[in-house]
């Protein structure tokens, strides 16, 4: 599967360096162009049908998040490629699918590529089709703690669990539990049955996903009408149910 990328760097050195190890390491790379700042990336990004964007953090005028930040329904996944690592957890906020750390390991840029490349070929098979579920409507009762003991549901009946620090919030058709249990709790708790973690901030019941949406990390659409996002890290584990 070809994959349409760009190269947002300032350096043309770096740029250079990036272009020749696509070339020979990952021919499935077509590059559509490169930029040095964030006004010819968009320019780019305007002109071409992207995939992959390969993307700095220092930026002149900016940086690779106020680029991401100006393009909220971007459908592109993005590889951040810098010399700071502390920038990690900015570009995961971001829904980065990879992070390179320059001098760029030629081993990690391969993995970088196919990565998003699986990614691709599961959304583009998924697209257009009648799916048949994994799951049926699974059989089981979880219990959740209270003050005055403990309440009983059943396991179908939850559209979503969500982390509130060291509480959950379950989310069901009609109203929302708060448990003083963590959200690994519940992952755990709940691992023989279809739940997906697709956010350092959500686990979803699988059945109850009624929409995928592509961009960022992606999105899900639960059957109560609410939009979670999904971590670019979880995207792959989460096409897998379907």
């Amino acid at each position: 599967m070809a994959l349409n990328a760009i190269i947002v760097e300032d350096e043309a050195n770096s740029r250079e360096i990036l272009r020749n190890y696509l070339t020979k390491y990952c021919p499935e790379v077509n590059l559509k162009g490169e930029a040095a700042s964030i006004d010819q990336a968009k320019q780019l990004i305007v002109k071409n049908t992207v995939d992959l964007v390969f993307l700095d953090v220092e930026m002149p005028f900016g940086t690779g998040f106020d680029f991401l930040d100006q393009l909220p329904d971007r459908t592109f996944e993005t590889v951040f490629v810098t010399a700071y690592d502390q920038y990690a957890i900015d570009a995961l906020n971001n829904h980065a699918a990879y992070y390179l750390m320059k001098p760029i390991n030629i081993d990690e840029l391969i993995k970088a590529v196919d990565y998003v490349k699986e990614i691709r070929q599961k959304e583009d098979a998924l697209e257009d089709k009648v799916l048949k579920p994994k799951f049926k409507k699974v059989d089981g009762k979880i219990t959740l703690p209270q003050q005055d003991g403990f309440q009983i549901l059943n396991v179908s009946d939850i559209l979503y669990c969500k982390a509130d620090d060291n509480y959950t919030e379950i989310y069901l058709e009609n109203k929302k539990i708060l448990v003083s249990k963590t959200l690994k709790y519940f992952e755990e708790a709940l691992l023989e049955f279809p739940f997906a973690r697709i956010h350092k901030t959500y686990l979803v019941n699988v059945n109850e996903v009624v929409k995928y949406k592509k961009g960022k990390g992606g999105s899900v659409v639960v059957s109560n009408g609410k939009e979670l996002l999904v971590s670019a890290s979880k995207k792959k584990e989460l096409l897998a149910y379907f």
